[in-house]
């Protein structure tokens, strides 16, 4: 029975003005051979001996149907391209003997026989015993743009035709090599010798040799990506080694919290803590003429402050990731120094800050506020380590900060206010626009590089005040102290304002405030304010 033609896929031509590639009389037909020109030379057709009978199919072997008649190969030249490896020989290669291109059956491989790795025979009934074996061939980059892998998964198998010659009288004869021959059923698809030959993995070894028949070599292709990714035993996923070391300094931080809350609780239960409780409580007396208590303006520049400091904070790290700025701004009267928008409002609310700053130490000055933050006497060291122990054995002391804070408060609002706020001031300049352009040994002496370095760790350390401030304000009575820094009611009594909620809800809408700035601090929103001092820009 002769098989259906398959037409091969035809490429680009092998030479400018040529034909595509291969010729049509060039290419290998899979069953009858194409229909030739008049002037085409005719194939020779390859008749499978006659004098051969049908041998028995082995067991467990895949018949064809009964409707499978004999079948008919045929054979014809295929042009010979650019070798496939450097230093080696056009391809296709020619095996030592005559080979010849072989018909396959109406009888398709079935895809699921097809898609199993390792050789699979089919035994057709015909003048010889023929057995095929699909093969996978590895999928190359696509030919044109857009397009899948080539060959296409729908041609990528191939078929090794083995033609017994032994007669009925000895079965088992093995086959001669020029009797193997492939029919590639995709364009420019390598023949099963070529795949031996240029395999880039290691060949599979032959199949067991049946118990009815001799044993065919089964060649074994490199598999597509995801055949590897599927049949490989796949480890476990794992994590990003940014998580692992997150995870690692967490537990560390754990450990050693644990091991301080231990240490300092059985410190402070000894014979020796006792003792330096009772000198050094955590608080010493502040000077005779110290004010007691908070005023309102006190409480106005705490929440000024805090609003700068978060619009601060956002859009400096908004700078910091910055690429493509959504728009420019150009100060009036300078059109060189042209800065991104959020450039422009960082400064302008660091401008802000440092007015609000200025007003708050001539106030604290002005009412004598300044010996509550500004330590007076040296024993605010112990007292202060004092105080340290006690927070960390969770054992919090017990202070009034209407009346005066602990040792360790005075220290932490001292080192903000008289050494953290000046350097990120000064820092801040010196990247500025409105550091001096003309002074070039100032510029020797405060290098733009030396302030970066310092900037950006100064605003870590108000990240960490800040939220190490507002946690021991709810952890040490939040009415309380809300109450203080807010409302300005207080008592020395620290029990009295303890179910006073004025604070509290003053507290809830300065921060309603603040998030609205941060929600209207964009773009659009800054742009008509930003073209009142300069000029706003696209580019």
């Amino acid at each position: 029975m002769n098989t259906a033609a398959k037409v091969q896929r035809r490429g680009l031509p092998r030479r400018p003005g040529g034909e595509s590639w291969p010729d049509v009389d060039g290419v290998a037909a899979v069953g009858a051979a194409p229909a030739r020109k008049p002037d085409a030379p005719a194939m020779d057709a390859v008749e499978l001996p006659a004098h051969q009978p049908p041998a028995a199919a082995p067991a467990g072997s895949h018949q064809s149907p009964p409707s499978a008649g004999p079948v008919t190969a045929t054979s014809a030249p295929l042009r010979r391209g650019l070798p496939r490896s450097p230093d080696g020989k056009p391809w296709p290669a020619v095996s030592p003997a005559a080979s010849t291109v072989t018909a396959a059956t109406e009888t398709e491989v079935p895809a699921a026989e097809s898609a199993v790795e390792g050789a699979q025979s089919q035994t057709l009934k015909g003048p010889g015993d023929v057995r095929t074996e699909t093969q996978r061939i590895r999928q190359g980059l696509p030919r044109m743009a857009g397009a899948g892998s080539w060959p296409l998964a729908s041609e990528v198998s191939v078929q090794k035709a083995t033609l017994s010659a032994q007669s009925a009288a000895d079965p088992a004869p093995v086959p001669d090599a020029s009797a193997h021959s492939a029919a590639p059923t995709g364009l420019d698809a390598p023949s099963m010798e070529s795949v031996e030959k240029s395999s880039v993995e290691p060949m599979a070894e032959s199949s067991p040799t049946s118990s009815s028949g001799p044993a065919d070599s089964a060649v074994r292709t490199s598999a597509t990506p995801a055949e590897r990714g599927s049949s490989t035993a796949q480890g476990m996923p794992r994590l990003p080694k940014r998580w692992v070391r997150l995870g690692l300094a967490a537990a560390a931080l754990v450990v050693f919290a644990a091991a301080a809350v231990g240490i300092s609780r059985w410190f402070l239960g000894s014979d020796r803590g006792v003792s330096f409780l009772e000198a050094y409580p955590g608080e010493y007396h502040l000077p005779e003429g110290a004010p007691v208590g908070l005023p309102a303006w006190l409480g106005w520049q705490h929440f000024m402050n805090v609003f700068l400091m978060v619009l601060i904070i956002r859009s400096g790290l908004l700078i910091r990731k910055e690429k493509r700025p959504a728009a420019y701004w150009t100060p009036k009267g300078r059109n060189g120094a042209k800065v991104s928008l959020t450039v422009w409002f960082h400064q302008s609310l660091d401008l802000l800050w440092l007015v609000n700053g200025a007003v708050f130490i001539v106030l604290l000055f002005a009412t004598g506020q300044w010996m509550r933050v500004i330590p007076t006497s040296w024993e605010v060291f112990p007292n202060a380590a004092s105080a340290g122990l006690q927070y960390m054995s969770l054992d919090w002391p017990t202070d009034n900060g209407w009346v005066n804070y602990n040792s360790l408060q005075q220290l932490a609002y001292f080192a903000t206010i008289f050494i953290a706020a000046p350097l990120a001031a000064a820092t801040g300049f010196r990247m500025s626009g409105l550091w001096p352009k003309t002074a070039p040994r100032m510029s020797r002496w405060f290098p733009i590089e030396a302030a970066r370095k310092v900037h950006f760790p100064v605003m870590l350390y108000f990240v960490a005040f800040i939220a190490v401030h507002v946690i021991l304000v709810f952890a040490t009575g939040a009415l309380r102290n809300l109450n203080h820094m807010y409302a300005a009611q207080g008592s020395t009594d620290p029990a009295v304002y303890a179910s006073n909620w004025a604070g509290f809800w003053l507290f809830v809408l300065s921060l309603a405030v603040i998030g609205a700035a941060v929600a209207a601090s964009r773009p659009f929103i800054l742009a008509p304010a930003a073209s009142l001092f300069g000029k706003v820009s696209s580019r």
